[in-house]
């Protein structure tokens, strides 16, 4: 029998209980494989952040303090060359050294990230263009006044214009201190402006980089809870090949067997076809019975009924019997009753006629004593 089955082996069905482990187990490879994609986006993602990180760091100096430092350098040579007697234009000039100096190391410490750029500073990408009008200090009657005038506007309007360093005038123009301290003032307040505006950009920028960091670190959390899943998931499908190749080896016994009960079943079903055979024999033969069965109780009913009608006749010449007999009774009570009172009639008609023979013979008698008599008297 197991040879028999053995060639039809060869290429088994899956078993249905082997179906639902093996659909897990395609699952669970699915899984593990999205899984594994996301922990490599993950990690290069991580690697990117880290390299942007490395290369921001590597940095010196941004291109702001750059500039910034450019334009400290082209200011302290213009101030050389300015011979101008009066103190405060240096003193002014010191001051605003000394405010460079103060916040350049600040703007170092600070390193932009490489993820979204540099971006230029406001004077290093458009600068403000001045007439010829304006900045020819060889012309007579060159106004530095309309132009200090027209720098504190554009402050009061909100306009930061930059301001180059060699805006100004040199020592052919004849200028006050005062009108030296104004312009000085104006561009001082420009390089504040932009002093401010630097300072938020790198404050943004650290907590830009704060983020990133936080997110590296969630990232690597992330990446290891996913390797640790993975790992787990590589474990359980392990666990489930080992238990679907068990499965598959029940499933070949649960064949052959199936085999063996599958000719059971063929030897069930032709003893079935017989005995439902033989069933519809004996059903027929049922319903014949029960046909008779029913005609006969249809007669068993009509002879009932035939039976209670002669009953009930037959109790009704019994009822007519009886009221007959007691009619008779009555009749027979009466005819006694008349018989007696003849018997009592015929007794007293013996006693009368005894009485009347033995008076008869008592008159003979007498006749015959009388005769005598009269014999004996002649």
């Amino acid at each position: 029998m197991a040879a028999a089955g053995q060639p039809s082996g060869e290429q088994p069905a899956r078993p249905r209980s082997a179906a639902p482990l093996l659909a897990r187990e395609e699952e669970y490879r699915r899984l593990n494989a999205a899984l594994e994609a996301k922990a490599a986006a993950v990690m290069r993602q991580a690697e990117e952040l880290m390299r942007d990180r490395r290369e921001a760091l590597a940095r010196p100096v941004s291109a702001r303090g750059d500039a910034l430092e450019e334009e400290e350098a082209a200011a302290a040579a213009k101030e050389r060359d300015i011979n101008s007697p009066e103190p405060p234009v240096p003193l002014a000039h010191n001051k605003l050294h000394k405010k460079k100096a103060s916040t350049a190391p600040t703007i170092r410490s600070r390193p932009l990230t490489g993820r979204k750029g540099k971006r230029p500073l406001l004077g290093t990408k458009s600068r403000l263009q001045v007439d010829p009008s304006n900045t020819d200090v060889a012309a007579p009657g060159c106004s530095l006044t309309k132009l200090i005038g027209k720098i504190e506007g554009q402050l009061e309007e909100g306009n930061l214009p930059d301001l180059e360093d060699n805006l100004i005038p040199s020592t052919g123009c004849e200028l006050g201190a005062e009108a030296q301290i104004r312009f000085l003032k104006a561009k001082l307040r420009v390089m504040q402006e932009e002093l401010d505006a630097i300072g938020q950009e790198c404050s943004k920028k650290d907590g830009e980089n704060e983020h990133f960091s936080s997110r590296l670190k969630e990232v690597e959390e992330e990446r290891g809870r996913l390797q640790r899943a993975a790992s787990l998931h590589q474990s359980q499908a392990e666990k489930y090949k080992l238990l679907s190749e068990e499965a598959i080896r029940k499933s070949e016994g649960l064949q052959q067997k199936l085999s063996m009960l599958e000719k059971e079943l063929e030897n069930l079903k032709r003893a079935q076809k017989q005995v439902a055979a033989t069933q519809s024999t004996t059903d027929i033969r049922l319903n014949r019975a029960l046909e008779e069965a029913e005609k006969y109780k249809m007669e068993l009913n009509k002879l009932k009924q035939s039976n209670k009608d002669v009953v009930n006749q037959e109790h009704k010449k019994l009822e007519e019997l009886k009221i007959e007999n007691k009619r008779l009774e009555k009749q027979k009570e009466e005819l006694v009753a008349g018989f007696k009172k003849q018997l009592k009639l015929i007794d007293i008609l013996k006693r009368q006629k005894m009485h009347i023979e033995s008076a008869k013979m008592l008159s003979f008698t007498e006749e015959e004593f009388m005769k005598a008599l009269e014999w004996g008297n002649p």
